[in-house]
């Protein structure tokens, strides 16, 4: 049972990650290491140990061959070899356990990456996609977290390689000081052509991984736009831009690779020199009487142990390199912070009028309003002004709302574009809370999303793919409003939520809204009669003003430029009834 908790504590998802490091890569490296200390030691320890076993072998070896082949002791010779033996085995069981060790240190750092990462992301809420691109963070996720776990696998072999190095060189002092000092020379050059490259990779590398997330962020958008990119003949120009962006992530990726084949190949080629340069020095020394046959025997042993350390040394070096890189990208994100919510006033006690000073907009409690203009950005913003994302002078109920500290308890604003996660339908639309299947029912008959539920194949139960990617343009918003509605917030700004739809479930849903409503405060941005002509209140924006207000019919005959506007959309109505039928056969392929 103890090992079965030991094995699963590295991907707890409950457990708390703890606060990082942010004060830059080496920092946040560090921090991870410090959260897991015993692990750390451990592993830096059986690599030490792992090692120094290593090198202990050319010792016995040279005992067998002076004390029991040179001597003729064939007691002797049974005992070294007896002694290797064991060495052999204890050094094999140490190896497995260092594994062992490092690869639960990798995990514990990948997942506590993991977990800071996404717990920064909800940090931010909506201020994340202004002030961080999706390729950006994709990015992270998929490639950054690794690439820090993997670099902290390096660090107790590397501490390792060091200890063997010194053991080494201390045992050779005693067999010749001109071998040790030999082999102490390596380090210094190690140092001195190893760690320009180091620098000159993070630089390249971050370059890098800058491009890449460049390039994931449009790989995103096309994905999400491709039906979108065909209507309007843009395909052609996406591409071109994508090809120029890969081919640029291309040539710099060349030049990441040419730094890593140098550092790979000092990993490799350094090894082999001091392997050449001391076996020659020592089989001269040979010649000369100044060494035994064993003694050539465990120099050679030694050096070819050194081998093994000192390219951990520069991989070491290499993944280290990579890991700051990523870690400063990591350390980034984690530096940016959520929009400030200083607000300490109590939010109104009952429903409460909204005002919007720079509009105008005066949102009056219990009623359903609608905002138009001919400028959909200008309806937006003052939703968000009401929704307080950003600067606002908005009051609610005559105090300011960015003074409110509970005003997103009780203010939802439900945008035409908000994400959906990957799950079962049910699951996306009841949110955090645990609707009732009644409740459930209510909601998909206002947003007329009967039809989506009984063509799929498990209905509520059936899987969605991320972003409703499984799901046509109007049924993805006719879910957006389902989970909206079943919020049911004290106050609802629903951001043009019947644009993707064909004009006839365009008309079920605006009489069924005000029915599902009633009594609650709501405000949709639309300019299409269906659903103006079953508003309480319209307000007619001109350049983010309000021109005038009342009910839809009245403005018709009293306002030109509304009637011109409202006009407009009602000829694109027309056409979009002729297309209800093509709106559910759309709907039937992508549940298919």
């Amino acid at each position: 049972m103890r090992a079965g908790r030991t094995r699963r504590q590295p991907v707890d998802p409950y457990a708390d990650p703890g606060t990082p490091d942010c004060r830059g890569g080496w920092s946040y490296l560090w921090w991870l290491i410090c959260r897991q200390p015993g692990r750390g030691l451990a592993g830096a320890v059986l690599s030490s140990v792992w090692m120094v076993l290593m090198a202990v072998a050319p010792y016995l070896l040279s005992r067998a061959v002076d004390d029991g082949l040179e001597g003729g002791d064939t007691a002797a010779l049974v005992l070294w070899t007896t002694a290797l033996f064991v060495v052999g085995a204890l050094n094999a069981w140490v190896s497995i356990m260092r594994h062992r060790t490092m690869t639960r240190l990798r995990m514990d750092a990948n997942f506590r990456t993991v977990k800071v990462v996404v717990r920064h992301a909800v940090r931010l809420g909506a201020a994340l996609p202004r002030r961080i691109g999706a390729g950006e963070v994709v990015t992270i996720g998929v490639g950054d977290v690794q690439t820090i776990a993997m670099s902290l696998t390096m660090i107790g072999p590397g501490i390792g390689s060091v200890v063997v190095y010194v053991v080494v060189a201390g045992v050779l002092l005693s067999v010749s000081p001109l071998l040790a000092v030999v082999v102490l020379l390596g380090m210094p050059v190690i140092a001195v052509l190893v760690g320009p490259l180091m620098g000159r990779l993070q630089g390249v590398e971050g370059e890098y991984r800058e491009r890449q997330g460049v390039l994931t962020a449009r790989v995103g958008d096309l994905a999400g736009g491709l039906r979108v990119l065909n209507g309007l003949g843009g395909k052609s120009l996406f591409a071109d831009a994508f090809r120029r962006d890969s081919q640029r992530l291309r040539d710099q990726g060349y030049r990441v690779g040419s730094v890593t084949s140098w550092m790979q190949a000092l990993g490799m080629g350094l090894p082999t020199v001091f392997l050449a340069v001391v076996t020659w020095l020592a089989a001269r020394l040979a010649a000369q009487g100044e060494l035994t046959v064993g003694e050539l025997v465990s120099v050679y042993g030694y050096v070819a142990v050194l081998v093994g350390p000192v390219a951990f040394l520069v991989d070491m070096g290499y993944h280290l390199s990579r890991g700051v890189v990523a870690a400063r990208r990591v350390v980034r994100l984690l530096r940016l912070e959520p929009d400030p919510d200083t607000g300490t006033e109590d939010a109104p006690a009952g429903p409460a009028e909204l005002y919007d000073p720079a509009s105008g907009v005066r949102v009056v409690p219990g009623l359903l309003t609608a905002l138009a203009g001919a400028r959909p950005a200008d309806t937006a913003a003052v939703i968000d002004r009401l929704g307080r994302y950003g600067a606002t002078d908005v009051t609610w109920g005559g105090v300011r709302l960015d003074a409110v500290a509970a005003a997103r308890e009780r203010i939802l604003v439900a945008d035409n574009e908000a994400d959906l996660f990957a799950g079962s339908l049910r699951e996306l639309v009841g949110g955090r809370g645990s609707p009732s299947p009644a409740e459930v029912d209510r909601a998909l008959r206002a947003a007329a999303a009967e039809d989506i539920v009984r063509g799929l194949p498990e209905g509520l139960d059936s899987a969605v793919a991320a972003q409703g990617r499984s799901l046509s343009g109007g049924q993805r918003q006719r879910v957006r409003l389902v989970r909206a509605l079943l919020a049911d917030p004290e106050v609802l700004l629903a951001v043009e939520p019947t644009s993707a739809l064909d004009a006839h479930t365009e008309a079920a849903i605006a009489r069924r809204l005000r029915e599902a409503r009633a009594g609650r405060t709501t405000v949709v941005t639309s300019s299409s009669p269906l659903l103006l002509d079953h508003a309480d209140r319209v307000l007619y924006l001109v350049d983010g003003k309000v021109a005038a207000s009342g009910r839809h019919r009245v403005l018709l005959e009293t306002e030109p430029g509304y009637r011109a506007l409202v006009a407009r959309d009602a000829e694109g109505a027309e056409e979009t009834a002729g297309g209800a039928d093509a709106e559910g056969a759309d709907a039937e392929g992508a549940v298919r």
